[in-house]
C-alpha cells in the first residue's frame, strides 16, 4: 500500500530492504527508477545503459541535462568494462571501494553507458557502493546511474521518509534502509598525469586519500567536470548564513560543538550537529537537520562555524553551496 505524503499527494511505496530486491529489479528492468539507500545518501537509481531510464532520473529530479551523473558498479570487472584505469586511480579504488569514493576516469567507447549519463563529457564518474545498492547492481548485471534522491538543488535525503516527502508521486518505490551512515555524498577525485585533483569533498577525507595516493591533493575544477559541482546546490527553502556567531529571533540555528552563538535562546529552533564536536556525527546529521530547521518557519538558517579538517571540508562544501546565490528557482516540494 502506498503511503500518503502531505494532505493531497500520494507518495511512493516504501519497502524495507529485506523485501525490496525483487520489486526494485522489476522496475529497473522495465526502465523505471527506484530510490535506494547507500552508505552516503539515498540515490535515485536507473539503468545507466538505458536512455529512457536515465531521462526519467533527470525528469524526476528536475536536474539540468548538463549536470553529469555517477555510474555505480558492483565489482572491478564491471568498472573496467566502462572506464580506463591508470595505476594511481586503481590504487585509490582498491583502497576505498566499496565505499564513499567516486573516481572520474576516461570512458570506454564500447562501455555501454548512455550518453545522457556523462552529459557530453569524455569521462565517466564511477563509484562502487556498499550494501543494498551493490547487491542490486550485481543482480541486474548492469551499472546504475544514481544521483541523490531529491529535487535538483535541494537538500539530499538521508532517510526514506525524506525521499518520499521531496519526490512524492514522481517515483513509485523507495527502498528503506534506515538512516544513511555517512550522511554526505561521496568524495570525487580525478587523476591527471600522476596528480590527484579533489573535485568534491565527501565521505572519504582528503587526508585519507592523500595517504593512499602518496601525493597531496590539488583543488579546483574546470567547469562542471563531475556531479555535485554547481555553485548553488543542497539548498533548503530558507536562506543560509554561515559562520554565525550571533543569532536573531527570526533565524533557526544549526549548531556545532559545546559553545553556542550569542542569542541562541531566541532562535526559532536549534539543532546541534554534534554536541561533542565529532565531525563524523555532524556529517551524518547534516542534511536531516537542515531539513528539520527548514520546516521551522525561520526565514534564515544561521550556521555556527565548523572546522575544515577531515570530514569538515565536505560539510563546509555542502553548506557553502546551500548558502550560494540561487541562479535558478528551486523546484517546489
Amino acid at each position: 500500500m502506498a503511503e500518503t505524503v502531505g494532505p493531497e499527494m500520494v507518495g511512493p511505496e516504501i519497502v524495507g530492504v529485506d523485501e525490496a530486491m525483487e520489486p526494485a529489479l522489476a522496475l529497473i528492468r522495465g526502465g523505471d527508477v527506484v530510490a535506494i539507500p547507500t552508505e552516503t545518501v539515498y540515490g535515485l537509481a536507473g539503468d545507466a545503459t538505458n536512455g529512457v531510464a536515465v531521462a526519467r532520473i533527470f525528469e524526476a529530479k528536475g536536474r539540468p541535462r548538463f549536470n553529469p551523473l555517477i555510474a555505480h558498479v558492483a565489482d572491478f570487472a564491471m568498472a573496467e568494462r566502462i572506464a580506463h584505469f591508470d595505476p594511481l586511480s586503481m590504487r585509490l579504488a582498491k583502497a576505498f571501494w566499496p565505499g564513499p569514493l567516486t573516481l572520474v576516469l576516461p570512458i570506454r567507447a564500447d562501455g555501454g553507458i548512455h550518453p545522457l549519463v556523462t552529459a557530453g563529457l569524455d569521462t565517466i564518474a564511477l563509484r562502487m557502493p556498499r550494501g543494498f545498492g551493490g547487491e542490486l547492481i550485481a543482480r541486474l548485471g548492469r551499472p546504475l546511474a544514481a544521483p541523490s534522491a531529491n529535487s535538483s538543488g535541494r537538500i539530499s535525503a538521508t532517510s526514506a521518509t525524506a525521499v518520499a516527502k521531496d519526490l512524492g508521486s514522481r517515483i513509485r518505490l523507495v527502498v528503506d534502509g534506515g538512516a544513511t551512515p555517512v550522511g554526505v555524498e561521496s568524495t570525487i577525485l580525478k587523476v591527471e598525469e600522476g596528480r590527484v585533483r579533489l573535485l568534491r569533498p565527501g565521505g572519504v577525507a582528503a587526508i585519507e586519500a592523500e595517504a593512499v595516493a602518496g601525493v597531496p591533493l590539488s583543488r579546483g575544477a574546470k567547469g562542471v567536470e563531475a556531479p555535485g559541482m554547481l555553485a548553488s546546490h543542497y539548498a533548503p527553502g530558507a536562506a543560509v548564513r554561515l559562520n554565525a556567531r550571533s543569532v536573531t529571533g527570526e533565524e533557526a540555528l544549526l549548531a556545532f560543538g559545546p559553545k553556542r552563538a550569542e542569542g541562541w535562546r531566541d532562535a526559532v529552533a536549534t539543532l546541534n550537529l554534534s554536541a561533542s564536536g565529532d565531525l563524523r556525527e555532524a556529517a551524518s546529521n547534516l542534511f536531516a537537520y537542515m531539513q528539520d530547521l527548514d520546516r521551522s518557519g525561520a526565514s534564515t538558517i544561521a550556521v555556527e562555524p565548523i572546522p575544515f579538517e577531515g570530514l569538515g571540508e565536505a560539510i563546509n562544501d555542502r553548506l557553502a553551496r546551500a548558502a550560494a546565490p540561487r541562479e535558478i528557482s528551486l523546484p517546489t516540494k
